[in-house]
């Protein structure tokens, strides 16, 4: 196959191939001229094929490269092929005889002119996970339905009319904006700043504090997004007592913020769907439980009334039984008023059999009446009121008990002593009562008996 491409002396000479040896001659003459190349381009047309493969171009001002990433080369690849995207990609060329065309088969793929920032990127998220920075226990939940919420961003541009719109067509909640550059010299220390700034915005100034904050901007080179990897601003989200959304760049794009962030949106319509729920949805969510209460409720009596229902069929007739009750009571009334006619009837019978005449009886009964007068009046005599209008007192101690002696008073803890027209407590404590030295007797030596109120 030499001869392909060395010229003929006629065209008689001409050697004849057939079209897929000429095909293989040019595929073997291309893979073995250039073998590995680095190719330097901006990317056109990029697809993902159902394969997986992606299919793109590569291009400059005045030409253009067909590529193809295999999908085992495409899965471990750090860059993702995005139009647009000035890149740097290392592969083999290759021809595709079905087209009769060539095309690189990317093996790498880096943006261009970033190399070193996506070192230093590498580094940086390194030395931030050792700190601890993206620990996930350090990581906030996003509240429910804010009232307010907090953006960074832009002032202009899509991204916060984007955040805007998607709220007010979620849940409506307020919005508080502190624009700021996103990208190029000072960019991150703005960002940074207006994260501190939220955090004490109820002392700076008379708005409320956000309940959650987002942090975002549009999609763009490696270098535009730069300013959401510089520290300052990595430490702000860190240190913010907000919860932050970080939407920066499109979903193929991945800064440090998004790793030190409470929730990570992959764009910033994404941050507003995750920062407010569906009010419709909601209001379906409370007139369902309100619908399963209400029939919850219906089901529960339904089932009470049901078992009420099934006991009171074992249960016997009151009015019944109070009317059989009533019988009865009325029946032994009867019976007794008839017993008593009767005993007294007998009775009487009984002291006319014996020969008694009634004034017997009444003067029996007299004396009888007499006795218990005179009982009656020496009862009276002895009661606890007639004593004590005689000058006595009864004393009784805490627990209620009546007391005798003065040992029993001095040992009380408090005493309670009643005379004829009241009574008072007074407190008792072993100090106050002076051990009198008794004789062999048992009396004290100043005195023989102690009084009643000797304590």
């Amino acid at each position: 196959m030499e001869d392909l491409f060395i010229a003929p002396k006629s065209e008689t000479e001409l050697p004849e191939f057939s079209v897929s040896e000429i095909s293989f001659e040019i595929k073997r003459f291309v893979e073995t001229a250039f073998g590995r190349v680095r190719v330097k381009g901006e990317i056109f047309g990029a697809k993902r094929a159902d394969s997986g493969h992606w299919y793109l171009t590569l291009k400059d001002d005045n030409a253009a490269l067909a590529a193809v990433i295999w999908r085992g080369t495409a899965a471990k690849l750090a860059v993702k092929p995005e139009d647009g995207l000035e890149v740097v990609a290392v592969g083999k060329i290759t021809t595709f005889a079905g087209k009769s065309s060539y095309q690189l088969v990317i093996e790498s793929l880096e943006a261009a002119g970033t190399g070193a920032l996506l070192k230093l990127l590498e580094e940086r998220k390194k030395a931030f996970a050792a700190e601890g920075l993206f620990d996930a226990a350090h990581k906030k939940a996003l509240p429910f339905l804010p009232e307010t919420i907090g953006v960074v961003t832009s002032a202009s541009g899509a991204v916060i009319r984007d955040i805007i719109h998607r709220v007010r067509d979620r849940f409506p909640s307020r919005i508080l904006l502190i624009p700021t550059p996103v990208q190029g010299e000072g960019a991150a220390e703005k960002i940074a700043q207006a994260i501190k700034d939220f955090n004490r915005l109820d002392e700076i100034s008379d708005y409320p504090k956000p309940d959650v904050l987002i942090v975002a901007r549009g999609g763009g080179s490696l270098e535009d997004l730069w300013p959401f990897n510089e520290e300052c601003v990595i430490r702000a989200v860190y240190a913010s007592k907000i919860p932050v959304i970080s939407a920066v760049g499109h979903e193929t794009d991945t800064m440090l913020i998004d790793y030190v962030a409470d929730k990570r949106a992959p764009t910033p319509t994404g941050a507003a769907e995750f920062a407010v729920p569906v009010k419709t949805e909601l209001q379906t969510n409370v007139n369902n439980l309100e619908a399963r209460l209400k029939n919850g409720i219906v089901r529960y009596f339904a089932e009470k009334q049901n078992i009420l229902a099934g006991l009171s069929r074992g249960i016997p007739n009151l009015a019944q039984i109070l009317q059989e009750a009533t019988q009865k009571f009325d029946d032994r009334v009867e019976r007794l008023e008839l017993a008593f006619k009767n005993f007294l009837q007998n009775k009487k019978r009984l002291i006319e059999l014996c020969g008694l005449k009634p004034f017997y009886i009444h003067n029996i009964l007299d004396k009888k009446r007499e006795s218990l007068a005179g009982l009656q009046i020496r009862l009276s005599s002895v009661s606890v009121e007639a004593v004590l209008k005689r000058g006595f007192a009864w004393v009784k101690d805490d627990k209620g008990q009546t007391v005798y002696t003065s040992v029993a008073a001095k040992q009380a803890q408090a005493l309670e002593i009643r005379f004829a027209d009241g009574r008072f407590k007074t407190g008792n404590t072993p100090a106050a009562y002076p051990t009198k030295k008794l004789s062999k007797k048992g009396h004290s030596d100043d005195e023989k008996q102690t009084s009643l109120f000797d304590f």
